[in-house]
């Protein structure tokens, strides 16, 4: 599932395209996170840590954030990979649960260079959750990208950290791990190779077709002409909507899609479930510490008819925080919904009866 594509030199911008690829609606919102929110690993609570940069999150259920930028133009992409082995802690290793990875490294870092230092210095080890729709942990690895156009891919197969560091490393999919992609779309004509480009929902094929498209793109005049390139090329990477294909969550229909400018700050988000285009531009948000954690609710309002569309920058609403106590919510949410399905439906409205009986 998911294709996550950089263009770091769209005149003078960074601009990064990103499509989740799932079989279920994840009931997405964005989330504006301040600094100065205190967090733990979400495993035994050794590692803890208070955010240095707010961020914007587009999460799942309201629990765990999936993609995100934070306000030093710094994003984090989490995609699936079958191959991944996250292996077994040992006492005294840094850990981070699956639940709070991605938000780990917006909270801390401002540059790829810094969190790929932190990553392999600490060998951080990886917890799983379950995946409450198969009962199985979720395999995943993680892209990180800046606004210099520094990007990173972090797989996960022996149980450490494999870093792939490279402002090259623009695109990346699914299986196989990163280095066989690479070796895959070498192969393919235009990217020094003579095969041709695949027209299929594969991840070879999805990543040798953005790999190819990103490579051939002229210098936008305007933002506009960036974001609608970006937009074109991970529409072409997208997947359809069709029967599921038995076990094969990597060959999920797109449900929703983003484009972040990680110069200028701004993050568009388009579902395909709810058919619509909106944005966010980070100047307009106050990321201060002390502010509130404020939710955009996609889920409920944006429509193609009578629901939100362009800038909704000023959309933004408390709720109550997507704090410990959603996460350790979340691992409660995901082992139950794993084990009883028919318990999955009221657990889920607890969840969100939560979330928003704070404020609205």
């Amino acid at each position: 599932m998911c294709t996550r594509v950089v263009w770091p030199d769209a005149n003078g911008a960074v601009i990064v395209g990103r499509n989740m690829d799932f079989h279920l609606d994840l009931l997405t919102n964005l989330w504006k996170l301040p600094r100065g929110i205190e967090r733990n690993d979400g495993v035994n609570g050794d590692l803890t840590w208070t955010a240095k940069y707010g961020s914007l999150v587009a999460t799942a259920f309201d629990l765990v954030a999936c993609d995100g930028m934070n306000e030093e133009g710094f994003a984090g992409h989490i995609l699936w990979l079958a191959e991944s082995d996250y292996g077994t802690a040992s006492e005294g290793d840094v850990q981070l649960s699956q639940a709070v990875w991605l938000q780990y490294y917006l909270d801390n870092f401002k540059t790829v260079a810094e969190a790929v230092e932190w990553t392999e210095k600490t060998q951080v080890r990886i917890a799983e959750l379950l995946d409450p729709t198969s009962g199985k942990p979720p395999t995943l690895h993680l892209a990180i990208n800046d606004a210099s156009g520094d990007s990173a891919i972090i797989e996960y197969t022996d149980g450490t950290p494999t870093v792939y560091h490279s402002r090259e490393y623009t695109v990346m999919t699914n299986s196989p791990t990163y280095d066989k992609q690479l070796e895959l779309a070498a192969k393919i004509e235009g990217l020094g190779g003579d095969a041709p480009l695949g027209g299929s929902t594969l991840a070879t094929d999805r990543f040798a077709r953005a790999s190819y498209y990103v490579g051939r793109q002229e210098q936008p005049k305007t933002q506009l002409e960036a974001i609608a390139a970006m937009f074109s090329i991970i529409r072409n990477a997208a997947q359809p909507f069709r029967q599921p294909d038995p076990g094969k969550p990597d060959a999920s229909q797109t449900i929703w899609q983003v484009v972040l400018d990680l110069t200028n700050r701004r993050y568009a988000f388009e579902s395909t479930t709810r058919p619509n285009i909106v944005w966010v531009d980070f100047d307009k948000l106050s990321f201060a510490e002390g502010t509130e954690e404020l939710r955009l609710d996609l889920v409920s309002k944006l429509a193609l008819e009578g629901g939100l569309a362009g800038d909704v920058s000023h959309h933004f609403h408390q709720v109550g925080p997507l704090t410990d106590l959603g996460l350790n919510l979340a691992t409660r949410f995901v082992e139950v919904a794993a084990q009883k399905q028919d318990e999955f439906a009221g657990l889920l409205k607890e969840v969100r009866q939560l979330a928003g009986a704070a404020k609205k």
